[in-house]
């Protein structure tokens, strides 16, 4: 087990702004880690994505509105109250909470349940919070990796008992499993299978919450993927080559009138093309490229 959890080495280029993704974090999102460790590469190859592992963010504790879930947090964790929190399955570890700031280094992503509503969002962490505690499944992500190996050349009881009732202990889970169910429980859809009728009628299909993966909350369409990278396009001053007049400040509401039509000033050819596009885009809608009448 120490073997599976123990850790590489820290990636030399930082993809992820922790400091303005922790400002971001709502409760209930939920948050991808590409990890490093020889189970998360273990996970990486089954499910053919870099997202190993996933947490549910809880917030800090007053966030929670139970008192009682208050107090089993309070149980499993004793850090400052001011402390992010996430919730999280962990091999070797079971259920337990972690501070944000564990995954600082890491890259990072934040999967958010478009149009979840506040009361449901405390039901999903309420049911996660109940399960604080319970111990980390390993046998599913080996059913899960014998799940894709083809059934006929496996001997029986080599093949995965995911579909099987009540396989495996009711106390145990993995991490995309707890979230799964959390969301299930108010019915708030991740990657349903629909049924379309003939008669174009909807039918919409739970799956088993043990067959998903962290990869199924980056490709859900009810998921908004929110990413904060370590440069992004606001950090690189597109906002100095805008045409401003360098005449002076204006005190009325609208600009002096032009005498004449005002070349839009170019970009240098050094530039990238989709930068360029993006700034007369900005410019043409802002209508500083239009002639006057």
């Amino acid at each position: 087990m120490n073997w599976l959890t123990r850790d590489g080495p820290l990636p030399q280029t930082p993809l992820c702004d922790f400091n303005r993704l922790q400002f971001e974090l709502r409760p209930c999102d939920v948050l991808l880690v590409e990890g490093r460790s020889h189970l998360s590469g273990v996970i990486q190859l089954i499910t053919q994505s870099p997202w190993s592992h996933s947490a549910l963010y809880l917030g800090r504790l007053f966030d929670i509105r139970e008192p009682h879930l208050r107090v089993c947090i309070e149980a499993h964790f004793e850090g400052d109250p001011e402390e992010q929190l996430l919730l999280e399955a962990v091999l070797g570890k079971g259920t337990v909470v972690t501070p944000l700031s564990f995954y600082r280094n890491e890259h990072l992503r934040i999967c958010r349940p478009e149009g979840l509503s506040a009361d449901d969002a405390q039901k999903v962490l309420g049911y996660a919070i109940r399960k604080l505690g319970n111990d980390y499944d390993l046998r599913q992500v080996l059913d899960l990796a014998r799940f894709f190996f083809p059934w006929a050349i496996l001997p029986r009881r080599w093949r995965s008992s995911l579909f099987q009732h009540n396989a495996g202990d009711a106390t145990r889970t993995v991490c995309s499993t707890l979230l799964a169910e959390a969301f299930t429980q108010v019915n708030f859809p991740i990657l349903p299978f629909i049924d379309r009728g003939e008669d174009g009628s909807l039918r919409l299909f739970k799956r088993n919450p043990k067959l998903f993966a962290p990869r199924d909350f980056d490709y859900s369409p009810y998921f908004s993927i929110i990413k904060y990278p370590f440069l992004g396009m606001n950090d690189v001053g597109l906002y100095r080559r805008l045409p401003w007049d360098e005449d002076g400040d204006f005190l009325n509401e609208q600009p002096p009138p032009r005498t004449q039509a005002e070349p839009v000033p170019a970009l240098r050819e050094s530039e990238d093309q989709p930068r360029k596009d993006y700034l007369h885009r900005a410019i043409h809608f802002a209508g500083l490229g239009r002639k006057e009448l």
